[in-house]
């Protein structure tokens, strides 16, 4: 059979997963003068397939054929689906009735966090394997997730991965997407509105699938902490899905009640290591290809040996490379590409937390020996606290680093961070404050 055959080249042309996930459903219709006609489960699969695929299975066709046929994607019958239910880049929101609770209403997952796109390693293959097992409902044991890594490593990436596959394959179910600090402000959105019975209806009986990201941003909310061991006491005994991920363990966590770390930690716990260069080079491939980059392979492989803080920082020096050379006119060689590595890695290496240290001491008149003191004054907590969001998002020092140039505990430096951004949202002086701060470092005028 054609289609059979078809299938057959396919699989050895694209990814494992992206095959099993999108290609191998397909269902063979009919073929006619109009052209070939396959079936597909549902609309959001349809989309997936006509934007990443259709060129693919054209192709393989008219070699086995030996002409050119249209392909047609068809919804399978008896499954009717909601168009508003299947938007591309966006999760099914769960609202309140009020109009205003839509400020809190959830967040839309990206686009290209399929599992499709996920680059697969020996740092993230035990991360990538739970989660399309939970995804795809071939652990029947596994329930909950909780994903681990720091920052710009793929976390989000996979969370939202589960929620999109959950939504292709599932028409039914209901997946909701949010943060740590959407669920916290929405609980008190709730409270001061006199809505939190609709609240607690929300989470714990219209949520089938709930994806929770940045968990250690509850560190210190005891009230939402309560609320939502509750909320989660309901979701496991109702054996729905649940997905954390977070930059550190739960025991980790500062000021963290112990029923919700154990519920933090009831479901599989997967770390995701950074990537080595052979994973490195894989994903600037993807990418490239993803943007229509034409990356040399040497210069890929450069970029790989040098760029090894994250996936962020890669992302970074190959958007850089590519644009430096579109933008000047000049191509793609060793000389173009040293010149933005050296941009990212001499800005890395001169940032460091002393400099930033120096730099909050300046702006605010204090000594060195005030900002290490056990000091409680405002005027000394805020700059070190301030310092110390500027070093964990400046440089690669670790919390536990960060926290023995202030001599102070890890648990301190991440309060402090916890405190800063929070303060950001609401506090248009400290946004002001933070704003002249970044400028002095991206210019590097410290």
């Amino acid at each position: 059979m054609t289609w059979t055959k078809v299938k057959t080249v396919i699989k050895q042309r694209i990814a494992l997963q992206s095959y099993q996930m999108w290609i191998e459903p397909l269902e063979f219709v009919s073929k006619d003068s109009s052209g070939f006609v396959l079936s597909t489960p549902n609309l959001y699969s349809k989309k997936r397939i006509l934007s990443n695929y259709k060129h693919v299975i054209e192709t393989e066709i008219k070699n086995i054929i030996g002409q050119t046929c249209k392909l047609k994607i068809d919804v399978a019958e008896g499954k009717p689906v909601s168009k508003a239910k299947f938007k591309v880049e966006t999760q099914r929101h769960l609202p309140f009735d009020d109009k205003k609770s839509n400020l809190y209403g959830g967040r839309q997952l990206q686009r290209n966090f399929t599992f499709d796109q996920f680059v697969v390693g020996d740092n993230n293959n035990f991360a990538y394997s739970a989660a399309l097992a939970l995804a795809s409902r071939k652990s029947t044991y596994q329930n909950a997730l909780f994903l681990f890594s720091d920052i710009g490593l793929g976390k989000s990436h996979l969370s939202q991965s589960i929620g999109h596959h959950i939504m292709a394959k599932y028409p039914d179910e209901r997946v909701f997407y949010i943060t740590a600090e959407d669920f916290t402000n929405e609980m008190v959105f709730a409270f001061k509105n006199g809505a939190i019975d609709r609240f607690k209806q929300k989470y714990r009986n219209n949520c089938d699938v709930l994806l929770l990201e940045d968990v250690h941003h509850l560190s210190g909310k005891e009230r939402t902490q309560i609320e939502l061991a509750l909320t989660l006491d309901t979701l496991f005994e109702a054996q729905k899905k649940i997905i954390f991920s977070s930059c550190h363990l739960p025991a980790d966590i500062p000021k963290l009640s112990d029923k919700l770390k154990s519920r933090l930690t009831s479901g599989l716990i997967s770390t995701i290591e950074p990537p080595n260069f052979r994973t490195r080079v894989r994903i600037l491939n993807k990418k490239s290809q993803l943007n229509g980059y034409k990356i040399p392979p040497d210069i890929t492989r450069y970029l790989a040996s040098e760029l090894i803080t994250d996936i962020r920082q890669l992302e970074s020096g190959l958007t850089g490379v590519a644009a430096k050379s579109l933008l000047m006119g000049k191509p793609i060689d060793f000389s173009l590409a040293e010149s933005v590595v050296c941009t990212i890695a001499d800005k890395r290496k001169s940032i460091t937390v002393d400099a930033i240290k120096k730099m909050v001491c300046r702006k605010y008149n204090i000594s060195k020996a005030e900002i290490e003191s056990k000091s409680r004054k405002m005027s000394v907590v805020r700059p070190r606290q301030i310092a110390m969001y500027l070093a964990r998002n400046y440089t690669d020092a670790t919390l536990q680093v960060i926290g023995r140039s202030f001599k102070r505990y890890h648990a301190t430096v991440l309060h402090s961070i916890g405190t800063v951004e929070k303060g950001l949202k609401t506090n248009r002086i400290l946004r002001e404050q933070i704003k002249y701060l970044r400028q002095k470092l991206d210019t590097e005028e410290f």
